[in-house]
């Protein structure tokens, strides 16, 4: 039995109760074998007469977000789950791309028909609710219990170009084998070059997942290259193989890290991938993923600054302005577990001398400020910033310690400027 929160009961009922029957379908089933906890649930539901009758059915259940709904698929958000309600439908191919499908909504599909159009059998899996039933018509389970990736069905995979990055980072996510079968098929797509035809957020999200979701993600990256992948991604092509074996170990290290926050992690799993590379190789391959020009801004400092075995506090004072040190920290710690010993037990000297100085996750915070200026008399005017960068330097370079200190050290500055 595949267990399900139970406030989602009383909507079953309810469906069960107008004449549908509710499956639960894909991810959640899938996790619920592997052990894993999943806030998305996905629930197919048959019998039912048309999409509006499902939509009527569930708002008052909450807020109905019909926003898929050329797809047959409405969302509800309840309490921390991600709930989508979908009609049977199958598909077929009319035009190039992840979108290029003619979905046909069929409420009374068998649910071995309406599986057939998924990508993996491990994804094919069903839990009949109302029969306490599962429904496995492809071997998923068993595939999931050896660890092995298979297709469901290998001409319709090939019509969607995402499936080959799906099969990736599910295999590094889950640590599974792709079947013989699967991978030449994967390889055959990507040599027809199917990988040009998805748009980079598509990309994006996938590669997202395998780097985000995986404890080895050197196991996806791996697969990758195996089957010819790294044409698309031509950066990673121009990787020595130390260089490379070497980044494998970076990114599966910074995987290890307890790291909370999903864009820091994306930022730093990013800048584990790229710290070989120059800046134009840097900028060309997270430009293939996305155009956020802030993710750039945040990953290339993370690259270009670096550590020495002592830093003065003054140094660290410095780069507390251009990088987050904590992050900073994380991403050096990768880098040099298995290549410098030296500077590898330094990271954790540094973590504590920036936690000593407050500024692990922050730079400095300036003693004074425009009005300590205003305060000894003198009116506003365009010098102001120009003292203050200086009065920044000072305090960096430890010139005072305190607010009374740098008042002091104000005064003299602005005798300077002929304000005192």
């Amino acid at each position: 039995m595949i267990k399900y929160p139970d406030y989602l009961k009383k909507i079953f009922d309810k469906l069960h109760m107008s004449g549908a029957s509710c499956v639960i379908v894909g991810g959640y089933v899938r996790d619920s074998f592997l052990n894993i906890t999943s806030k998305d649930i996905d629930i197919e539901v048959y019998n039912i007469s048309s999409f509006n009758e499902l939509e009527g059915l569930l708002t008052e259940f909450g807020s109905v977000n019909s926003f898929g709904k050329s797809f047959g698929v409405c969302k509800l958000r309840i309490k921390d789950l991600d709930i989508d309600f979908t009609l049977p439908r199958t598909d077929s191919k009319i035009s190039s791309g992840h979108a290029g499908f003619d979905i046909k909504i069929q409420s009374n599909l068998n649910f071995i028909t309406a599986a057939n159009r998924r990508d993996f059998t491990v994804n094919a899996i069903g839990y009949d609710v109302l029969n306490n039933k599962i429904l496995d018509p492809f071997n998923g389970i068993n595939d999931l219990k050896n660890k092995i990736l298979r297709a469901v069905d290998k001409n319709k995979f090939s019509d969607d170009p995402l499936r080959v990055l799906r099969a990736v980072q599910f295999c590094a996510r889950f640590d599974l084998t792709i079947d013989d079968e699967l991978f030449k098929l994967c390889k055959e797509m990507i040599t027809h070059n199917i990988l040009y035809e998805l748009p980079k957020e598509r990309v994006f999200e996938e590669i997202k997942k395998l780097l985000l979701k995986s404890s080895k993600p050197s196991l996806g990256l791996e697969l990758l290259k195996e089957l010819g992948a790294i044409k698309y991604f031509s950066e990673l092509g121009t990787l020595n193989n130390n260089d490379w074996i070497h980044t494998l170990q970076t990114v599966d290290e910074i995987a290890k890290q307890e790291i909370i926050n999903k864009s820091t992690k994306t930022v730093l799993m990013l800048a584990g991938v790229c710290y070989k590379f120059d800046d134009m190789l840097t900028i060309s391959f997270v430009s293939k993923l996305t155009n956020e020009k802030k993710l750039l801004k945040k990953i290339l400092p993370l690259i270009h600054n670096h550590i020495k075995i002592k830093q003065s506090n003054s140094e660290l004072f410095r780069l507390a302005t251009k990088v987050n040190i904590e992050n900073f920290l994380i991403l050096k710690k990768a880098i040099y577990k298995n290549s410098n010993h030296g500077l590898y037990m330094a990271c954790d000297e540094i973590n504590e001398q920036a936690k000593k100085l407050n500024i692990s996750n922050k730079k400095a915070v300036p003693f004074l400020r425009g009005r300590d200026i205003l305060a000894c008399g003198n009116v506003a005017s365009k010098e102001f910033s120009e003292i203050l960068e200086d009065a920044y330097e000072a305090q960096m370079n430890e010139e005072f310690s305190s607010y009374d200190e740098a008042n002091e050290w104000l005064k003299n500055h602005l005798a300077h400027f002929l304000f005192c």
